[in-house]
């Protein structure tokens, strides 16, 4: 059988993404889908008022935001996504994320 590259996601049958990671008081979850020296694809659920500090990446950042809203700030620049909004962050770019709310992401990084 071949591996497979997409984990932690059912194969051949109609999933709703925002429902396969739940929001935890207090905490960010994260649940990996898939992860190789080409793209990295994860799913997070940030309770409100959690966030993730300033850093950078070696690839470009695509966030979806699935449900809830978030604040993506990218090189100094405040962007604040609602449900079905897409940003794309740059390589290389400092960046942080923001949960003005209760939210959950999509995050596809393409190195």
């Amino acid at each position: 059988m071949a591996e497979k590259i997409l984990k932690n996601i059912a194969h051949e049958e109609v999933v709703t993404l925002s429902d396969l990671v739940s929001v935890q008081e207090g905490q960010i979850v994260s649940k990996t889908l898939s992860q190789n020296s080409y793209v990295s694809i994860t799913l997070f659920a940030f309770d409100k008022g959690e966030e993730i500090s300033t850093h950078e990446s070696n690839g470009d950042a695509m966030v979806s935001v699935l449900e809830g809203k978030g604040k993506f700030t990218v090189d100094g620049k405040e962007y604040l996504l609602n449900k079905g909004e897409t940003l794309v962050m740059p390589a290389k770019k400092p960046h942080a994320v923001y949960a003005e709310e209760c939210f959950k992401m999509l995050l596809v990084v393409a190195f």
